[in-house]
Parts: C-alpha cells; structure tokens; sequence
C-alpha cells in the first residue's frame, strides 16, 4: 500500500503543485500590481504616499473579514468549487481598478459626493480582499487532502514559489506595459497594468473546474490501487493525530498556540507586504537619482521592473532549498526563526547602506530570509490541526496576520509623508521581522504530533 500511495502522491505533486503554483503567480500579481501602478497612478489621480499605503493595505480588511467563512465554505462544497469562485471574482474586480476614476465619477453623479478617487480606491481595494479572502489559506488546506507531514512543508514551498515567481515575472512585465501601452486606446499605462494582468485570473478560474479534483478517492488520472492507497494514507494520519489530540473548532479559533502563531505571521507580513508595495518606488527613486536609466538606456519604469526581479530569482531557490531540509530534518522553529531573523536584519541594513551594490545586496539576502520564512511557518499550524479545525484556524491566522499587510505599507507611507524618506518604516519592518522570529522560537512546535502518523526515523526532532 504504501509503494502505491508513494507513487499516487508523485503524480498529484506533477499535476497539482506546478498549476496551484500559476494560480498563485496570477493571484499575488493581480494582489501586488499596485505598487508598480503607483508610479504613474498616484500622480494621475493625486494620491499621497499615505493614500496609497492606505489604499494597498485596506484589502487586509475584507481579506479578514471573510477568511474563515471562505475556508469553512471550502471545506463544505469542496475545493474546486470554491476557488474558482474565488479566482474569477477576484480577476473581474481586478480589471475594473483601471477605471477608478471613472467609477468615481459615476458614484458623484448619483449623489454619493463622498467616493473622491481616493475613497473609491479604499472601497474597491476592500471588497477585492473580499473577493480572494479564502485562497491562499484554501490551497494549505487543499494540500493536506493530498500530502502527508512528511512532505508538506516542500510542496507548501514549491506552491510558494508564486509569491516571488510573480515578481520575477510580473516586475518586467508590468514595467513594460507601463511604457509600451500607456495612451493606447486612451488609457494610461497603469490602467492597462490591471486589464492586462487581471484577465487571466477570469481565465484561470474557469480551468480550475475542469482541472481540481478535490479528493484521492475521486480522482480519475489515478489508478484504483493509487486512489485508495493515497487516500488512506491521509486518513490514517488525520486519525493517528486525532487519537493524541483533537481539536473541535471552537477549540482551534481560541487556541492561544493559533492565536501565538497568528501574531507571529502578523510580523512577517508586516516586512512582506511593506517591502513588496513599496519596492517599485524605492528602486525606481535610486534608478533616478543614480542616472541608471540613461546609463542603461533602458526607461526609468522597465529598468526598475528588472531591478525589482533579482531579489524575488534569488528567493525562489532559497525557499526550496530550505522547505526541502525542513522537511528532511524534520525540523520546523529553527527554519523559521534564522530566516526571519536575517531577513529583518538585512532589512535594516539595507536601510542606512548609502552604497547601492551593498543595499542591492541587502535586499536580495533580505528576499530570501523573508520568502523561505513562510513555506515552513505554515508547517506549524497543519502539524497539530486537522479537518474542520484546520479550515478555521489556517483561515483566523491568515486573516489576524494578515492585518500585517495592512500595517507594513501604511506604515511606511505615514512615516515617509512625516520624514520625507523610507529610512524609517524599513527599520520597523525589520524589527517586525525579527519579533516574529523571536515568537516562534518562544512558542515551539511539537514535533511528535506533526509526525503521529510517520513512522519516526533518526532525524526526528522532539517536542520542545
């Protein structure tokens, strides 16, 4: 059984990960666009760097609002369902950015005076956290219908590679359309940056219906022997696990270990986030003041598209590298806490490096700390939650730290209108990033439980 089971969860890793993957590429990039828009939307239509900040983190809002319904509502009608749902919403919501303005405009001449541009800017960011709240913590949930502890943790990091594969691939692009497009059909470059962009999503989630299967028992593409032998596999570890403890979900939702880990990944957000929306913006003042573009003669937007991208490259190969040892190991704190760590330190540093080969350097270690950090973080939460106690936990820490994508970017757009400079708010999201780490070693993570099912080998840690 366990030859056919090995054998089943290969062939759902090649067909279900490299997929989930795509659609998590489109997702972050539809969630992200935003900030290299800025560079020519926040002129056009007079938003501060406050504004903006505001605006890019007010999407945590609806993303917290709806998260554990979302997930709950997942694990009820089934995965396939629910995310394409989700996807198509979320890309339709995502094209109609490019006419804020108009959308403005049309609120005014029914009477509502208070929607400016910006204001309807918060609106429609908050009901797009509406829209996608449920995805990502969806696909973790998804995951463990297919994957045993064992091997969880790289197949969260491979999944997790869209995070930064949408920079590697949406930074050039989207500094492209910027320059290529802007004035085509009477539209400005970023308004083309959310049509272009938040299409496939639309496309995307009419492909998740053919393509998700939601179960092993269901699914076609594997043989019988594969179909039952995977899915027992995963039963018995849900079972074993729930012989040493299991968790009702009232229980899970006012856990303080959840609640631990829900301030731990509040932190990591924060220097996420923070770093991602504004990034555009920093590297493209430093390819300005540095005289790049000219030198380069590349323009100022596309030059900073692939500026932006190096860091992300070099993140991708560090989250598998790392996700792969954890899960070889079986070692989780200590995989989070030194990532998070360096990453918040190297944030720091990159703050008061004046030289910008050392501050280029600084962010690309920063990257990979700051992505190798998730995949493994979320090994955490799976490792002791199962059924509909896994569905609203993941979704309450999604959703409560979350709020850090929130708080990163505002912050940084506050203290940027107060000092004038980034200096500030990047030293802040470091410290966030640390904390986090710090909290994670404080809490710990039993080790036993996570492994209930597997049958236990040298390399297995105890529980602290």
């Amino acid at each position: 059984m366990d030859v056919a089971a090995r054998r089943a969860s290969r062939k759902a890793a090649r067909r279900l990960i490299p997929f989930l993957t795509l659609c998590y590429v489109i997702a972050f990039l539809d969630r992200v666009n935003i900030g290299f828009a800025a560079l020519t939307m926040n002129k056009e239509l007079g938003f501060a760097a406050e504004t903006f900040g505001f605006g890019a983190g007010i999407f945590f809002f609806g993303y917290f609002m709806f998260e554990v319904p979302s997930n709950l509502i997942l694990e009820r009608v089934g995965a396939r369902r629910w995310i394409a749902r989700i996807m198509i919403s979320w890309g339709l919501i995502s094209v109609s950015f490019a006419f804020v303005s108009s959308i403005s405009a049309l609120f005014q001449s029914l009477g509502f005076l208070f929607f400016d541009n910006a204001r309807t800017f918060y609106l429609m960011r908050f009901i797009f956290g509406a829209a996608e709240a449920g995805f990502f913590p969806g696909i973790i949930l998804y995951l463990t219908y297919w994957f045993t502890a064992d091997e969880r943790a790289r197949w969260i990091g491979m999944f997790y590679t869209g995070v930064p594969l949408s920079s590697v691939i949406g930074a050039p692009i989207s500094g492209l359309i910027l320059d290529t497009l802007d004035g085509s059909m009477g539209l400005s470059g970023w308004q083309w940056l959310f049509i272009v962009e938040g299409a496939p999503s639309v496309f995307l989630g009419f492909l998740v219906l053919k393509y998700l299967t939601d179960r092993p028992s269901e699914a076609a593409w594997l043989e019988r022997d594969e179909r039952s032998a995977l899915q027992a596999r995963i039963d018995n570890e849900r079972k074993s696990r729930e012989g040493i403890r299991h968790y009702k979900l009232g229980e899970a939702l006012t856990n303080p270990r959840v609640l631990g880990l829900s301030i731990i990944y509040f932190g990591l957000a924060c220097g996420l986030y923070g770093l991602i929306y504004w990034l555009p913006q920093i590297v493209k003042g430093v390819v300005t003041d540095t005289g790049l573009d000219r030198v380069t003669d590349i323009s100022s937007n596309a030059l900073t598209g692939y500026l932006v991208a190096v860091p992300s490259a070099f993140a991708i190969v560090a989250m598998i590298l790392w996700t792969r040892h954890s899960d070889i190991t079986h070692e989780r704190v200590w995989h989070v806490v030194c990532p998070a760590v360096v990453s918040g330190l190297a944030l720091i540093a990159s703050a008061y490096l004046s030289n910008p080969v050392l501050a280029a350097l600084a962010l690309i270690i920063c990257a990979m700390g700051m992505y190798s950090t998730f995949p493994t973080f979320w090994s955490l939460p799976t490792g002791f939650l199962t059924g509909s106690a896994a569905a609203g936990g993941i979704a309450l820490i999604n959703s409560i730290g979350g709020l850090g994508g929130f708080a990163g970017p505002y912050a940084i757009g506050w203290l940027k209108d107060a000092t004038g400079e980034t200096t500030l708010g990047l030293v802040v999201l470091g410290a966030c990033s640390i904390t986090a780490g710090v909290l994670t070693f404080l809490i710990g993570h039993d080790s036993k439980l996570e492994m209930a099912a597997m049958r236990p080998g040298p390399q297995t840690c105890r529980a602290r």
